[in-house]
Order: C-alpha cells, then structure tokens, then sequence
C-alpha cells in the first residue's frame, strides 16, 4: 500500500481539497473555500496547510469568527446544502466565538465544517493560554461546548483518528437528515505530527446526496387518508427546496388541486403569484393562509419542523386536523402524530402523487383560497402604497419599494428584529430560491454576513441585505469584509431608534416600555449613528435618503455601483403589517401593572386553543 508522510494538519487540508459532488450535473468541490481567522492555535499548522492549496482551496479572511461562520451558513443556504465552506479558529475565544453561528447551522439543518485548534493532547505545557481548565475533567475543553449546537463532533488525538473522523463528518453534512454542522477539534501537538497516510485516503471522491423513499406501507396509508378528505393543505418548508422538489411539488398540487402554504423557509418554493400559492403561513404569515390552515381537514407537511412561528403555537390548525408529514428527518417527521413518511421531499411527493390515481379535490377549496389571497394581497397593497404618510416610511412600504426595483434573480436576507415579519409578509418572490429569511435561531448579526457569503456565489445578481439599526449595531464589521474581497452586496439600515419590534412585544403582553427603544434606555441623551459614514469608513459606498421616492432613485444607484453600497433610512417604530396567528410567549402570572394582569387573561384564554401533541 502507497503512503503519503504529512502533518495532521496536511492531511485534512489534503482530504478536503479532493472532495467533490454533483451539481447541476457539474463536478464542482464540495469544499469550495475556507473561512478563517488565525491564532496560535491553529496558524503555524492548519495555517501552513492552507497557504499551500490557496489557489485550489482558497481562504478568506472574516473580521469576526462568528460573523465569518455566518457567511458559511448563509453560503450553504444558498447553495442549497450543496456545497459546504470550512470555518477555522484558533482556540479559547477565537473558537467559542463560532458557537452561535453553529447554532443557527443545527436548527436550520445546514451544513458547515468547523476546524478548530484545541489544548494539547500530551498536556505537558498545560495551561495554555487561553486554556479553561476544568478541575474535575482536565480532557474537558471550551470546544466540549460545541457537542450541543453540532450534529457531528470529534477532538483529534492521534494523527490516523482522521482517516476514520473525516469522511464520517461529512457523511453526516450531506445526509439529508442529520445535516448540520460539524466540529473536529485538533489538538496544537496533533497538527504538527507526521504520519504515513494511505494514499487512497487522498483520492478524487465525487460525492452524492442520498435521497431514502418513504415505507410503502406508510405510503399506502397517506393516500387512503388522503382520499377519504375534502380540504387538504400542503405546507412548504425548506426541505422542498433543499430536495430541489419545487417542480415535483408544483405538479403534485396542480394535479390535484391543492393549495400550497409556505413556511418561512419555505418561502419562495413557487412565485408570489403562482396560481397555487395561498401565502404564508403562521405568526408571519398571511390571513388567507390561516384561514385555510384552520379549516383543513389534512396538512401535508413537506419539509418543515413545524416550529411555532409556523404552527401559531399550534393554534392555528383545528384540532381534529390530521398530519401526513414528508421529511428526511425521522424526528420531524413523527411531530404531532403525523404519519410519517421519512423521505426525500422529491421522491415523497412523486410516490405519494403516484398512489393516489384519479383523485382529486374539489374546484372549490382552491379557490376560495384563492379569493382569501387576493384580499391579503389588497391589504398588502394599501400598507405599502407611497401616498400613505405616517411621519416616516413604514417598514412595509420600504419593502415595496425595494422589492419594485429589484430584478427577479437578486436575493434577499433578513434574520431579526421587524423585518422578518414585513418580508415575509409583504416580499413578493418574483423568482424561486431568491429569498433568506433565518428565522429558526432569529440570529441578530447573520444578515450581513450571510450576505457576503452569499455573495460569493453568483456575482450576476444583487444580493440584498435588510436589517434594522440595531442588528447594524451588533455585527457590521462583514461590509468591510465585503469590500475587501469584491462580494457586493446592498444593504438597507431601517433606523427605527432601537428594538422596536420587542418593544412592540414588550406593550402587547402588558410590559412598560423598557430598556429596547433608545430613549427608553439608561442612557443621557439618546442619538441616531451616522451609519453612512461608518459604512464609508470601511469602503463601502453610503447614502441617507428622507423619503420613498429617494429610496427607490438610491436602490437604482446601488445596483449600478460595483461594490457593496449601504443606504439608510428612518423609519417609522410603532407601524406594523397587521397579522392574526397566535404566539405562546411568558406573561407574569401576577404584576403590579394591571395591564400585565390583563394580558395574562387573554394568554391564558389563548392557551385553550392549543392543540396538544409531541
């Protein structure tokens, strides 16, 4: 057997820089690139081995470790799981800094491979800088904290552990139900290490992503639940689009005359006006999708976790509705005792269209969603319209004018604060796949950064960026990461004066407001950052505009500049798309605030029209 004698480190670079898949039926690397801040614990080894692949498996710099595994996340969002970036730390705070951005990889179920330096296997040198030392457990490290927020998660102890560790990482990245993020901790003395590699261990590997078919038997069940209904209702989640089964999905609905509903992930599985699409569904969604949830007799959940934005904390089904749910993940697909069929999403909508031969549903049921949609759709119009003056632009109408002027290929990320709800709302998807909305972790700090990672995919689009002032406030250092590299982006800052939209929370269930507009903090005199001269401070172009009309004359401006170009505007804190779907939140059970103890009234009355399940 041939050998190949490299450092730890060598050898993982090595293996990752042979790894492929089928896309599009192109051979592409399945590790396209690195992001990477360095320390001592990982430049000297995994550092060296990257410098020598940089033109095969280049490396870029974030400013941040967890602004930089955001654009990882964001880059496998957009790729749709096809594709997976490589993040290194270094250790101590270098690398826990990745911990909230694996979060948001293990709830949106997205791949990202996390290489981080650990403490030393041979302790001899213990502590470290760095270093927290564990009385009770010295093998316990900061990284230990990873094994919540990944799917796969490994320390590197001997130099062979990564023939065996390597190729089980990314088996879970690319198992289309455990997907999710990964961890290997190298250990400082590991890295350096030589050892006789098997040359095979090196060899091109073009991978595929599995796609498992649901259980005949279940299948069988499905379409005779099915048959015996009269008002079914399909709900897109993610998984439609990570399946790549839009088209499958469509015809499945088509043929038998079901409505389609989106989740928030889900949005942008088919067009706004698609004459299928009812809107979305749950806290964000619309009045017409909800009122056809309500009213359903069967949900077939395709590709969703069903998570309480999604469900209105499972208040906005009736409670003698049944769930068929088409999932790669067994634990999803078993929620509220659904029946499951643990499949790809493409491959169990094709099966489950194929055994229900000639049915079909009324003519009627897809048109009255159809007519609930239009009104949505009217009340969408009248929010967003110029004319409507409230003192300053309302969120809505800024999203209607960006959305007028942007083209149907150009992408568009949100994650926190109010926007969220008014894109998904109120954004109409012109083009499917064009839409990022992280809203299972809800990450303040993602938006941008994702931006830049998505960015790097297709430099033929505008990839737009909206988030509020204070999201701008927590993590904007990615704008300069942007410009360096040459990934445009668009960013709008909405300035609503602080957390407006927890502060709309905060009133809702009786609470003073506290501590999340500006003026209602512990602060001498609250100010408006100038955010156009920060974003030029780091090289991106920046213009303040006072009205709509200059928005849409400054969205113009960005789409013909070529580099990242940030615009800003006030906006208005207290108005907001209207929604009806429920949200179970912690109200006091007692206050000396008798707005409090009415609220808990009413969220207690809220409560009964919970449906229980698992």
């Amino acid at each position: 057997m041939s050998t190949y004698r490299c450092t730890t480190a060598q050898a993982v670079v090595r293996y990752l820089s042979n790894q492929f898949i089928h896309v599009d039926g192109e051979e592409v690397p399945l590790f396209p690139g690195v992001f990477g801040i360095f320390g001592h614990g990982n430049v000297t080894c995994i550092g060296e081995a990257l410098e020598s692949v940089q033109e095969v498996l280049p490396t870029w710099r974030g400013q941040n470790e967890q602004s930089m595994a955001f654009a990882a996340v964001g880059f496998a969002k957009a790729r749709l799981r096809q594709q997976i970036m490589v993040v290194t730390a270094s250790i101590g705070p270098g690398t826990t800094n990745l911990l909230t951005a694996a979060g948001v990889a293990h709830v949106s179920r997205l791949p990202m491979l996390m290489i981080c330096g650990d403490a030393f296997a041979r302790r001899v040198p213990d502590p470290v800088m760095q270093q927290v030392e564990h009385f009770s457990d010295p093998s316990q490290t900061v990284n230990d904290a990873f094994k919540a927020v990944t799917r796969y998660w490994d320390r590197i102890t001997w130099p062979e552990q990564v023939l065996s560790s390597l190729p089980q990482a990314v088996a879970t990245m690319l198992d289309p139900a455990d997907c999710g993020p990964a961890f290997i901790g190298l250990c400082q003395d590991v890295q350096e290490m030589a050892f006789d590699y098997p040359e095979a261990f090196f060899a091109r590997r073009v991978h595929t992503i599995p796609r498992p078919r649901p259980d005949q038997q279940l299948l069988e069940q499905a379409a005779e639940l099915l048959a015996s209904d009269r008002h079914p209702l399909i709900i897109a989640g993610g998984g439609v689009r990570y399946s790549r089964a839009e088209a499958e999905l469509e015809a499945f609905a088509r043929q038998r005359g079901i409505p389609v509903v989106e989740t928030i992930a889900g949005k942008g599985t088919l067009t706004h006006d698609h004459p299928l699409h009812i809107g979305p569904v749950g806290i964000l969604g619309s009045t017409s999708a909800n009122a056809l949830a309500a009213k359903a007799d069967v949900i077939i959940a395709i590709g969703t976790r069903l998570m309480d934005f999604v469900t209105g904390s499972w208040t906005v089904f009736s409670p003698e509705a049944r769930f068929i749910a088409i999932n790669a993940a067994r634990f999803d697909a078993h929620k509220h005792f659904s029946l499951p069929l643990v499949a790809d999403a493409r491959e169990g909508i094709s099966e489950l269209n194929a055994a229900l031969g000639n049915y079909a549903v009324d003519a009627g049921w897809l048109d009255s969603g159809k007519t609930a949609f239009a009104a949505w759709n009217q009340l969408i119009a009248a929010r967003q319209q110029r004319t409507v003056t409230t003192g300053v632009p309302t969120y809505a109408q800024v999203v209607g004018v960006v959305n007028e002027r942007a083209a149907a290929e150009d992408y568009v990320i949100s994650a926190a604060g109010g926007l969220p709800g008014e894109l998904v709302k109120g954004w109409k998807v012109k083009n499917p796949g064009t839409f990022d909305c992280e809203f299972g972790f809800s990450c303040m700090g993602y938006e941008i950064s994702a931006g830049w990672g998505t960015a790097m995919i297709d430099a033929d689009r505008d990839v737009f960026v909206l988030i509020g002032d204070g999201t701008y406030m927590m993590m904007n250092s990615d704008i300069y990461s942007s410009v360096l590299s040459g990934h445009k982006l668009i960013l709008l800052v909405c300035d609503n004066g602080g957390y407006a939209v927890i502060n709309r929370l905060q009133n809702a269930k009786g609470g003073a407001s506290f501590n999340n507009l500006l003026k209602d903090c512990r602060v001498t005199e609250p100010f408006h950052v100038d955010f156009v001269a920060n974003a030029q401070s780091m090289g991106a172009l920046a213009r303040k505009v006072s009205s709509l009309d200059e928005l849409a004359d400054a969205v113009d401006w960005a789409k013909g500049n070529d580099r990242t170009t940030v615009i800003c505007i006030d906006t208005h804190p207290h108005e907001w798309t209207p929604g009806d779907a429920w949200w179970d939140v912690g109200v006091p059970e007692v206050s000396q605030r008798e707005s409090v103890n009415q609220a808990r009234d009413e969220h207690v009355a809220g409560r009964k029209k919970q449906r229980t399940g698992i």
